[in-house]
């Protein structure tokens, strides 16, 4: 029986609420309670509990995990040739291949108990981005199998059977796997696919059984050319009622070998000429039986739920890891590069211009870095974290195109002219394959960030739809009047943290005991009581029309990932034993998030339709306040911490392939050490402006000076040099070319 408010006040709004929010789909409502909210729910509140955060233990490597990073992952990049893999061979060496199966690198997410390594989240992130750091070719070979496919699917669903059976076999690479989502009908909105499969009776075997009769074409299917067994998404379709009363039974996932009849692998697709194996599958009349079902036959019509599940795997660790080892990349060379490349008689290092973009790739890789390790400190806590996972890969993208653009900059025609030594380009290749798959960051940015997290991580979203969503109209009303008066006490107080928050400026919003970077918290919290409280105002104005307003919800996506990645930078300055010497670094990540902050709350207020509650906002939030770029100073402090070896430099940079004798890393690093070395010697000969000769002559150098000066020289050269090639080297990379003729040079001459 509802109560006097409920009946009184609610029951209008109750109304009102039912026709401004549209009705839930079957795909929305999975979407929705796939996963579960976390760090993201705190920050969404006003007021986060700074605690919860410092509490979380930081991820840590077994010393196994450890071991394996050392050996065969070094082992393997240390095998790798990858000019050869894009230019010359189009795959990976047969003996590379070999090696992934023997050390189970396809193998990281399998518990021990069906054969695979059983590695933690952590692990498998490390692994990956010290791979990427070598070879994006080489760390989605690695990346897919551990991430969304059959591996994860039968791991999370599987009957003990599909355990037993394809588990081992996954795991030591007699089974190579593949997963065919993407269709040309169906790409981000997967919901849109074609491809069937209509329950029928068949052979198998032998002997007639019940099963599933398949139709599909699938494209951008990574491993497809050369897997064993395909993971498959269709719609499965019931018209003759086999299974029971429902004739769309929905999404559903099945695994499918590739030696049946009718499956066609093989074409390949070229990735951005990033020579992994990617590539379209068809199939025509395939049959299987039911038990092919990931999960069997009580998982027909789940597969959007397994799906949504098992997204955390791609989306939080495999592409986020490329992307920060890409940061990483380029923080690493381009501090080097720079220390090395003199012009004007003064390494470039040293000029403003140069600075900046150095001074973003340090913040960047420090704060995307331990956005990563909060993630799988997460994700190793068995949490399922949909709209982190969702931040993490289109943020650690998105970066990482600007970090490549950052450090393409500064190589300049270093980076430009490809060949062997050119440690950049492999990786800016690869940067729109990073934003565009698994799901492409256009759409997760305008509509996943926030769009799901503003229903799962608000404290009373969620409830208002599921109460608006019950069927029986007293339990409706009666669950939305609970729902929806605490959602008004939440907003109210919110209210009043905002505007006293804003009004001083952020100076006693809640921070915790955290030294030189309290400050820091305190914005942060003020910033989170602003975009809770806007939050809740779009809502109100908008109510359903609100994820139609795409650049909208972008940008209040933008606001909560920045706050994540924010925090968790803060997060590894206490892990860390508050380096001071990191300090600065953070303070920059700091000054740079809250500016993007305020411009997209700024821009969100602006472009309100609701006009009074603009003013509204802008008086309690109070947007407009001013907040600056990083200063000069501070941009060159931070620009030095990548430019000089330093602990601050290890730390920022991670662990990063240090080359080998086939790429330009290692004689990078070899020249970055010989110039350090040297920086005494040289400043003496500048001091006393005079060349090697002239100080070898004036007893200012020794000869086994002038012949470390030689050797250092020679280093600097091999760095600064670029790869060409011979008309015949040409030929051989691209065999229909046809060799110059010598007319056009005769006519000239």
């Amino acid at each position: 029986m509802t109560g006097l408010r409920a009946r009184l006040l609610t029951k209008p709004i109750h109304k009102w609420a039912k026709g401004a929010l549209p009705a839930l789909s079957q795909t929305e409502s999975e979407a929705l309670t796939a996963g579960e909210v976390w760090w993201e729910a705190e920050l969404f509140s006003g007021n986060p509990d700074w605690s919860k955060l410092l509490d979380v233990t930081p991820p840590k490597l077994s010393p196994e995990e450890q071991a394996f990073l050392d050996g065969p992952c070094r082992d393997l990049c240390h095998m790798i040739n990858d000019w050869q893999i894009n230019h010359e061979d189009a795959d990976l060496p047969a003996e590379v291949w070999s090696f992934l199966r023997q050390h189970k690198f396809f193998g990281m997410i399998i518990p021990k108990s069906h054969g695979g390594l059983g590695f933690s989240a952590f692990a498998h992130s490390e692994i990956i981005r010290f791979i990427s750091t070598r070879s994006v070719a080489a760390a989605v070979t690695v990346m897919v199998p551990n991430s969304l496919g059959p591996g994860e699917l039968i791991h999370q669903f599987g009957t003990d059977e599909q355990k037993e059976h394809w588990l081992p076999r996954l795991a030591d690479g007699r089974e190579l796997p593949a997963f065919g989502l993407t269709s040309a009908e169906a790409g981000s909105d997967a919901s849109a696919m074609i491809d069937e499969g209509v329950i029928c009776k068949g052979a198998w075997d032998g002997e007639e059984v019940l099963g599933i009769r398949l139709n599909w074409a699938k494209r951008y299917i990574t491993l497809a050319p050369v897997c064993t067994v395909l993971g498959l998404a269709f719609k499965l379709r019931d018209p003759e009622g086999l299974l029971g009363d429902t004739e769309d039974i929905g999404i559903t996932c099945a695994l499918v070998p590739t030696d049946l009849e009718g499956v066609e692998t093989g074409r390949r697709h070229l990735p951005s000429s990033t020579m992994f194996m990617n590539g379209p599958t068809t199939g025509k009349d395939v049959f299987i039986p039911l038990d092919h079902i990931i999960g069997g036959p009580e998982y027909a019509g789940r597969g959007w739920m397994m799906l949504m599940s098992a997204l955390a795997a791609g989306r939080g660790i495999s592409l986020p890891s490329m992307g920060c080892a890409a940061i990483a990349l380029s923080a690493h060379t381009t501090g080097a590069y720079a220390r090395i490349r003199q012009q004007f008689n003064l390494p470039i290092g040293k000029f403003g211009g140069i600075q900046s973009p150095m001074a973003s790739l340090a913040a960047d890789a420090y704060a995307m870095d331990a956005a990563r390790h909060l993630t799988c400190a997460g994700l190793d806590e068995g949490r399922a974290l949909s709209v982190i996972s969702a931040i993490m890969k289109a943020h650690a993208t998105y970066r990482m195109r600007d970090a490549l653009n950052h450090a393409m900059d500064v190589h300049s025609g270093k980076a430009v002219i490809d060949g062997p030594s050119n440690y950049l380009q492999p990786l800016y290749r690869a940067v729109p394959i990073g934003i565009t798959v698994e799901g492409a960051n256009i759409v997760t940015r305008s509509l996943i960030i926030f769009g799901q997290g503003s229903i799962r991580a608000h404290p009373h979203m969620l409830d208002n739809m599921l109460a608006l969503q019950e069927e029986d109209p007293e339990k409706s009303l009666e669950a939305f009047d609970k729902s929806f008066w605490a959602h008004v006490g939440h907003t109210t107080k919110t209210l009043f943290r905002s505007w006293g928050r804003a009004l001083t400026g952020g100076r006693f919003a809640p921070a915790p005991d955290a030294g030189a970077v309290a400050p820091i918290y305190r914005q942060l919290s003020r910033w989170s009581a602003a975009y809770a409280l806007t939050a809740d105002f779009a809502f109100l104005t908008l109510g359903g029309a609100l994820k139609r307003k795409e650049m909208i919800s972008g940008r209040m996506g933008d606001i909560l990932s920045e706050m994540y990645i924010l925090s968790a930078a803060l997060k590894r300055w206490e892990d860390e034993g508050r380096q001071e010497a990191d300090l600065p670094v953070v303070e920059f990540a700091a000054a740079e998030a809250f500016k993007r902050i305020q411009t997209a709350l700024d821009e969100v207020i602006a472009n309100l339709p609701a006009r009074w509650a603009a003013w509204v906002l802008r008086v309690l939030t109070l947007p407009g306040a001013t907040r600056r770029s990083p200063s000069d100073r501070l941009t060159e402090t931070v620009s030095e911490l990548i430019y000089e070896p330093s602990a601050s430099r290890d730390r920022i940079t991670g662990r990063v392939f240090e080359g080998c004798n086939r790429d330009g890393v290692q004689v990078l690093n070899q020249c970055y050490a010989k110039v350090v070395e040297m920086a005494p010697v040289m400043k003496r000969l500048r001091d006393a402006r005079k060349t090697p000769q002239e100080g070898l002559e004036a007893g200012i150098l020794s000869a086994a000076e002038i012949e470390e000066i030689e050797a250092m020289n020679a280093l600097v050269a091999e760095v600064v040099a670029v790869d060409d090639f011979t008309p015949e080297a040409l030929a051989a990379l691209f065999p229909s070319r046809k060799q110059p003729s010598a007319a056009p040079r005769e006519a000239a001459e």
